[in-house]
């Protein structure tokens, strides 16, 4: 789909404040609120828009560590590879995951109020996934940039 200057622009204003009305876009880019209705369902009917999500303080929530653990399956076979994706997605600490190359199959990004809580998941959950061969951890000091969409 081609997306000119004004599908880019209603994007980047949504991906600021996904809760602006037809009314206030139309005002900031000079168009009737018709045609920015227009254009937001044409931008969700192809899937560009997914979707729309409140963003969340960790911080404020009692997740002040975040985590940032290299996964090396035991064996990558089809059958490890989906078994440990399946167990992956229900684990509520592992916030993002990606299959990745080089020395690690898989990076997560997962948070947790503590070390001890880090901890008792390590053992109660993440390495209780039988495909997993190794875990390397990397504990993030401070968040420098963390930005939620793509400046368009």
């Amino acid at each position: 789909m081609n997306l000119d200057k004004t599908d880019l622009e209603i994007l980047n204003h949504l991906q600021e404040n996904s809760k602006f009305t037809h009314k206030q876009l139309s005002i900031k880019l000079s168009l009737s609120p018709t045609a920015i209705f227009e254009r937001i369902k044409k931008l969700e009917r192809t899937g560009i828009i997914r979707g729309y999500s409140a963003i969340l303080d960790r911080k404020t929530l009692g997740k002040e560590l975040m985590v940032f653990s290299h996964i090396k399956l035991e064996k990558h076979s089809q059958k490890n590879i989906t078994e440990f994706e399946k167990q992956i997605k229900l684990l509520n600490e592992v916030h993002e995951c990606y299959h990745v190359s080089g020395d690690y199959d898989y990076i997560l990004k997962m948070t947790f109020s503590d070390m001890d809580s880090y901890r008792e998941f390590m053992v109660k959950k993440l390495t209780t996934i039988p495909s997993i061969g190794s875990t390397h951890s990397i504990f993030v000091i401070n968040e420098v940039k963390n930005e939620i969409g793509f400046r368009l």
